[in-house]
């Protein structure tokens, strides 16, 4: 059987930030939260992707508080966090060497933002060779402006962005869903 690890990406006090404008889907980081526990009490693998941007106005800067992770999302001792400086968490990382000495081949990632980070990530994971599933209840969109200057539900963005992923890069499945195939 695949060893599937926990892949949590973002969820930092910084996407709480206003500069994000509104963000959907407010009970994301409560099925984190759920999917963390399941992983815990099963004692599978998980691993905390950490964002510490370079831009000296980004809330997610190192040494600021948005920098912190979420209560939800708090890791544990002896569970891995990476750091990464660009959207994708495979990018200029360690994240590769974590997976392989876990021994991991199957991944649900789940954290913020799908359209971003979320998303850079899932792609990369599957061209790597993982199988991964998407819980779409335990990630979140925000608003966005196109070029033409249409604004995009969070909502919308976030069917969108599911869509985009779903069979060609992921399984979309639900927090509940998930947790009741876990061994």
């Amino acid at each position: 059987m695949t060893t599937q690890a926990l892949l949590i990406i973002d969820v930092q006090k910084a996407i709480d930030d206003p500069k994000w404008g509104r963000r959907g889907q407010p009970g994301a980081e409560a099925a984190i939260a759920r999917l963390l526990a399941a992983w815990r009490e099963r004692r599978l693998p998980v691993i905390h992707i950490r964002h510490d941007s370079t831009d000296p106005q980004s809330p997610y800067r190192p040494g600021t508080d948005g920098n912190d992770f979420k209560p939800e999302a708090e890791p544990q001792l002896g569970e891995p966090v990476v750091d990464k400086r660009t959207n994708n968490a495979f990018i200029g990382t360690d994240l590769m060497d974590v997976l392989d000495e876990l021994q991991v081949r199957s991944l649900v990632i789940a954290g913020v933002l799908l359209e971003n980070s979320v998303d850079a990530t899932v792609r990369m994971a599957s061209n790597l060779g993982f199988e991964v599933t998407i819980p779409e209840d335990a990630v979140a969109s925000i608003d966005r402006k196109d070029r033409n200057g249409k604004v995009w539900s969070a909502e919308d963005v976030h069917a969108l962005s599911l869509a985009i992923l779903d069979g060609e890069y992921a399984r979309i499945s639900m927090t509940d869903a998930i947790i009741e195939t876990l061994p």
